[in-house]
């Protein structure tokens, strides 16, 4: 891999310290809005709801606001957003209302600095150094995310100010680094061709949507993770699920970076079969209910989202000829509505599916979707492609009038 330069290394490290410090609080704000401030679990489930849409759908918002101000500029005022969201939770310990409220500042300063952050990543870089740059980000996010809650636990409850205080100290000095960045120009995408064209078949001209098919990784995906602890925890033990845990997290952190040549090598249409294959079976094997086939689901669904939304990301950015930053913004788009849905829906079905008999069952209706809906979406858009070319062709066909005094 290319020698990474300063700017970027220093947004690797600030992804994965970001993301330590949203973890070590994001994942305890069910406890905290429900037990600390009291509210109702109705309410604690539509304030969060709202804060995931806004969090993930937001990005394309932040992409407005990149093409408006620059890179580096966005970053900064997310940054600074998030900064006084974590320090508005202090006095929100006294006030629910102000609590929600920073809850929404942290959420919409999440939404700004993500496609700026990726954006930045990649300007100036060659076509083949995406995969490795993408893959380290990533590895850095899941880094942080794997040690902020254990590293905040202790004092969640117990010292929650200390706690807030600590994450927006974090926050105000990676935003002071942020500073010290060069101006990098977001400029659209270079396309780059697939190292591995896949074999011509009738279908080989239709292009499939990378906003949709991110849409629907993210929507399956989500079932495993709202539910997986519901579901893991009383089958194995707590000890069994936080080693879980940390396996399926090691693995994330190492596996795209280790992978990102092969995966970006993949045809399009053969990663999708290979990812939502993987999804399927993984959610086969949960359904098992044993620690082993528990296990075994768990990693084989990481080793989907590693594939999935990589790829994804990086078919997006070679078809567009839009800023980077915009095109991270649509995929954050997709990916809020993908969890929007499953968050919609996945209560009111893993309540059925308990109270049917076994929660295994949901599993298996998760699993028949991860088969089901890809190759629906994938005939919906062949179906269309021909509707289209036949229409195009009938309109060639057809003879023209003739010209005015002809």
């Amino acid at each position: 891999m290319t020698r990474l330069s300063w700017p970027q290394l220093l947004l690797l490290g600030a992804s994965f310290l970001i993301t330590l410090g949203s973890f070590a609080v994001l994942p305890f704000m069910s406890v905290l809005l429900h037990q600390r401030w009291g509210l109702g679990l109705g309410v604690v489930g539509a304030v969060l709801a709202v804060a995931s849409l806004v969090q993930f759908s937001g990005g394309v918002v932040g992409a407005a606001v990149a093409r408006r101000i620059g890179l580096r500029a966005t970053m900064l005022v997310a940054l600074a957003i998030r900064t006084a969201g974590f320090c508005c939770f202090v006095p929100g310990l006294q006030r629910p209302w102000l609590a929600v409220v920073a809850l929404f500042l942290v959420s919409a300063g999440a939404a700004l600095y993500l496609p700026a952050n990726k954006a930045y990543l990649v300007a100036g870089c060659a076509p083949e150094q995406r995969p490795r740059l993408l893959a380290a980000s990533g590895s850095a996010f899941n880094a942080g995310m794997a040690l902020g809650p254990p590293a905040a636990a202790p004092f969640v409850l117990t010292s929650p100010a200390l706690l807030f205080t600590v994450v927006a100290a974090v926050f105000a000095v990676v935003g002071l680094a942020h500073a010290v960045l060069p101006h990098a120009e977001d400029k659209p995408a270079e396309p780059v061709p697939s190292a591995a064209p896949e074999p011509p078949r009738p279908t080989a001209g239709v292009r499939l949507p990378p906003f949709a098919y991110t849409l629907l990784s993210v929507y399956v995906f989500m079932f495993f993770q709202h539910y997986i602890a519901l579901f893991a925890v009383p089958r194995t033990s707590a000890a069994y699920y936080g080693a879980l845990l940390m396996a399926y997290s090691l693995l994330l952190v190492t596996a795209q970076p280790l992978l990102a040549d092969r995966i970006a090598g993949l045809g399009y249409g053969r990663t999708l079969w290979l990812g939502f294959g993987a999804m399927a079976a993984g959610m086969t094997a949960v359904a098992t209910g044993g620690p082993l086939g528990i296990a075994v689901g768990a990693l084989t669904l990481g080793l989907a989202e590693t594939v999935l939304f990589l790829r994804n990301d990086l078919e997006a950015l070679a078809r567009s000829r839009a800023p980077a930053a915009t095109v991270f913004g649509r995929q954050r788009l997709a990916a809020g509505l993908g969890a929007f849905a499953a968050a919609l829906l996945g209560g009111p079905l893993y309540g059925a599916a308990e109270g049917g008999g076994g929660a295994g069952g949901f599993w298996l209706v998760v699993a028949a979707q991860s088969a089901v809906l890809p190759l629906l979406l994938w005939g919906a858009v062949v179906w269309r492609a021909r509707r289209c070319g036949r229409r195009r062709g009938a309109g060639a066909g057809r003879p023209r009038a003739p010209a005015p005094g002809g």
